[in-house]
């Protein structure tokens, strides 16, 4: 992870940043994402936007020496130290996927979360004569997609980017729109991040707090460290009741206000015993998961931050659209998430609903009721596979307690 200064500096790529820029670029995300009533001028106005987008512009083009081209690495992208052979993967839903992709010989396949690239190993083991594309943000996994496409002779592609990137990367690879006849697209943090403890997405393994999927890509992207360490109070009770749907947002983001006063916030353990810490034991241990089990209250701090520093919905967003542009009509969709902002979003985009505006729509439960009193367009682009969504089965979750919150949605190509 970068080194870090005094909370009044920080040292990016040969400049300083002071922490008031942070906080001020980071506090322009969550006003376009949620307004209040103190910023509503900024939804009527453009310059909100224009700033925003500007600044990750600026990121984008400062880090074109770490992307040299679709699928490729070079000396500049630096690696976790931990080797990518003995990461293990457990394919999230294999079987339903399978089912609901019905791969065909000589297809050309997109796997648009490659990650440690179980799904991709068995489409190709199912169907040899297939091609796949194998898309993911984070050189970690790129790195394990080249190896597989030495093994397979150059039936995998990889391709380094964000969902956002996709549609710019399959141009200059000379993939037509509407050429592909099938997209598997797997929303979330993969095992292989979340086993790596220097990315800092773990709550059980003690590391830097980062976060970023891209690692090191985009020198200057805030990590998770960096929100934690300028936000004030607001935001940060914003960005927990958001993105983690977290019910005690304003003692945890005071009791992160209180604790960097004395530290600055800097690894995952720290940050996890202070979210424990702000709370009553009662609250504490009473969290459980889906099995039932004992669930660590930072768990939903943890999933707030990590969806606020990768702009997770708006590149699902992005990549459901390149998907579609992408599928070939008869083609399939298969859409995995893990939470219900994931999920809601998903239903929503294949129900025809418009979601242009995603930066000013909030995902909340308490917006429910609107959506369910607004009668759903007919969707010219997508036919549903399933009626309903599809989760693990018991089974599976025990194989695979990780996978116990996903759920798979699945759509033909109209």
């Amino acid at each position: 992870m970068r080194g870090r200064g005094q909370m009044t500096q920080r040292t990016c790529c040969g400049g300083r940043r002071s922490a008031a820029k942070w906080s001020t670029a980071i506090k322009i995300k969550i006003m376009l994402f949620h307004p209040s009533p103190r910023c509503c001028l900024l939804w009527k106005s453009l310059a909100g936007w224009r700033t925003w987008r500007s600044w990750l512009s600026s990121l984008h083009s400062s880090s074109v020496s770490a992307h040299s081209g679709p699928g490729s690495l070079d000396g500049s992208t630096r690696l976790p130290s931990d080797s990518t052979d003995k990461v293990p993967h457990t394919p999230v839903m294999l079987k339903e996927v399978l089912h609901y992709l019905d791969i065909q010989q000589g297809q050309v396949v997109l796997d648009m979360t490659f990650g440690g690239g179980g799904h991709t190993k068995a489409i190709l083991s199912m169907v040899p004569e297939v091609q796949v594309l194998a898309l993911d943000r984070d050189p970690t996994a790129i790195s394990l997609a080249e190896k597989l496409a030495k093994e397979t002779s150059g039936r995998v592609t990889p391709l380094l980017g964000r969902f956002s990137e996709l549609e710019v990367l399959l141009s200059d690879l000379k993939v037509k729109p509407g050429s592909v006849d099938a997209v598997l697209l797997d929303a979330g943090c993969s095992s292989m991040q979340m086993d790596q403890a220097e990315r800092g997405f773990s709550l059980s393994k003690d590391g830097p707090l980062d976060m970023r999927m891209d690692g090191d890509r985009y020198p200057e992207m805030p990590s998770a460290a960096d929100v934690v360490d300028t936000l004030d109070r607001q935001a940060l009770a914003s960005i927990l009741t958001a993105y983690g749907e977290e019910r005690h947002a304003r003692k945890i983001a005071s009791a992160i206000v209180e604790a960097r006063r004395i530290s600055p916030i800097t690894r995952t353990q720290q940050l996890a015993n202070v979210v424990a810490g702000s709370l009553p034991a009662a609250v504490v241990y009473a969290r459980k998961d889906r099995l039932s089990r004992r669930a660590h209250i930072a768990t939903k701090t943890f999933q707030a931050l990590r969806i606020f520093v990768n702009d997770e919905l708006n590149e699902l967003h992005a990549g459901l659209r390149a998907a579609r542009e992408a599928l070939r009509p008869g083609g399939r969709l298969c859409v995995i998430t893990f939470h219900s902002l994931e999920d809601r979003l998903v239903k929503r985009f294949l129900r025809g609903h418009d979601l242009s505006n995603l930066d000013q729509q909030h995902f909340s439960p308490r917006e429910q009721g609107l959506w369910k009193e607004r009668s759903a367009p007919e969707n010219a682009h997508w036919l549903p596979l399933r009626r309903k969504v599809i989760t693990p089965e018991k089974d599976d979750v025990k194989d695979n307690p990780r996978g116990r919150s996903a759920k798979l949605r699945a759509a033909l190509r109209r």
